[in-house]
């Protein structure tokens, strides 16, 4: 019966926002758990988005207001307001234009974004000095469930990583959905409330005890994001061959893959330094890797701030990899650059994939291990006088001899850089 009511509550929410299976799946289960959220280690965030206005966001936070524990909807609150409702009142928190919160041109929100991260785990509480003259320390609870809706990619990546993403897109003419009339539906959303609340309630103690199986291809955070939602589905779904299945299905879709590649600015950064060196060899001058990186439109290296990325921007992005600028031979010369073996343990530990091997491995601090000890000698991929021997090595002379112009030059170094990204996709799925 409870997988009925699940449901009756995906149907009730699909009959005023689009959604495809996974999302209206996941949105009746995240509605769900609110009823018993302190069950679980952590509670999973919903980050609804959109490209663009009249999609259905704030409508899915009208519609869920309806059914979730306890709903405190707000467009713009101060931090100490935040930490203190939720310390009073642990409710549901529905929060839309969360764009004007965190969106370009915002003011600093660090106090806000670290509330909303450290509330994602059970227990979780900040302090505040208050009280007469503010000389009381304070502690506040600030665990509770949390959605949030805005247009584009808004949030902080660390919030983001915490959250379901929910996607939404305006519908089209052929998508059809009902009206929504809040004095009409309100008693039939409160009655689904009441039934999530008795049913799910009286289920904490043996909920706190499930360890729901996890799929293997989630990371370690959308395990836990989605552990307990996968929890409510297992319960619902006695027979486990339904609702938990599609619950799974919903994980995989929404947060692995394609949708979880959208990860750190530096994971980015390196992503794109891996595609740059595989393109032009295994040493880099840094003018030559920003140039490599700016070449990739989808990337906002070309665009930082005004202009291409400085080598200082740069330096400091790969700071927290212990990865600096270093003496390296290119074209028959010393210059300040990048080798290819400096960046191996980020590629690994990032990207999850291997970088350079069998070659000298040097520290950005100057620790040197294996041999040529060399600081200058060509690697042993390279050609003559440090010249990487790839295939825009046959492109460069092109240009340089008179055969192609420089429009045509740069146009097809970007489409190889294109297409060696996609390979280098593939390489990293396969491994």
């Amino acid at each position: 019966m409870s997988a009925l009511l699940l449901d009756e509550v995906q149907a009730f929410v699909r009959r005023y926002v689009v959604l495809d299976d996974d999302q209206a799946d996941a949105v009746a289960l995240w509605a769900a758990h609110t009823h018993a959220f302190q069950a679980f280690g952590c509670t999973p965030y919903l980050a609804i988005s959109s490209p663009e206005k009249r999609s259905g966001k704030t409508r899915l936070l009208e519609v869920l207001e309806l059914l979730v524990r306890e709903p405190l909807p707000t467009a713009n609150i101060s931090d100490a307001a935040l930490f203190r409702v939720i310390d009073q009142r642990t409710p549901t928190l529905l929060i839309d234009e969360v764009d004007a919160l965190f969106g370009r041109g915002a003011r600093d929100r660090e106090e806000l974004r670290g509330l909303l991260c450290a509330g994602y785990r059970h227990g979780a509480t900040v302090h505040r000095m208050g009280g007469a003259n503010n000389t009381t320390l304070q502690t506040f609870q600030v665990y509770c469930p949390k959605a949030f809706a805005g247009i584009g990619d808004c949030l902080p990546d660390t919030i983001i990583d915490r959250a379901i993403p929910i996607r939404l897109q305006r519908r089209t003419r052929e998508e059809k959905i009902e009206r929504f009339r809040l004095r009409d539906i309100e008693p039939i959303g409160h009655e689904l409330r009441g039934r999530l609340a008795d049913w799910l309630e009286p289920q904490r103690d043996h909920l706190a005890a499930t360890r729901p199986a996890l799929p293997d291809e989630l990371d370690d955070r959308a395990q836990d994001v989605w552990e307990p939602l996968l929890a409510v589905a297992d319960l619902a779904d006695g027979a486990g061959d339904g609702l938990a299945v599609r619950a799974r299905q919903a994980a995989l879709a929404l947060s692995s893959g394609d949708e979880r590649e959208d990860e750190s600015l530096t994971a980015l950064l390196l992503r794109d330094i891996q595609t740059a060196f595989c393109t032009a060899g295994n040493r880099l001058q840094t003018a030559a890797l920003i140039e490599g990186l700016a070449a990739i439109e989808e990337s906002p290296w070309g665009d930082w701030r005004g202009k291409p990325i400085s080598p200082q921007a740069l330096s400091k992005l790969l700071r927290p990899y212990r990865i600096r600028t270093m003496p390296v031979w290119v074209e028959g010369e010393t210059v300040r650059g990048y080798k290819l073996e400096q960046f191996d343990d980020a590629f690994s530990r990032v990207l999850g994939v291997r970088g350079a091997r069998n070659v000298r491995r040097e520290s950005a601090w100057g620790k040197a291990s294996n041999t040529p000890t060399t600081p200058n000698a060509p690697h042993a991929s390279e050609g003559k006088n440090g010249a990487p021997t790839d295939r825009l090595e046959v492109l460069r002379e092109a240009l340089d001899g008179g055969h192609i112009t420089e429009a045509e030059y740069r146009e097809t170094r970007l489409r190889h850089f294109r297409l060696r990204r996609i390979e280098l996709a593939i390489e990293a799925r396969a491994a």
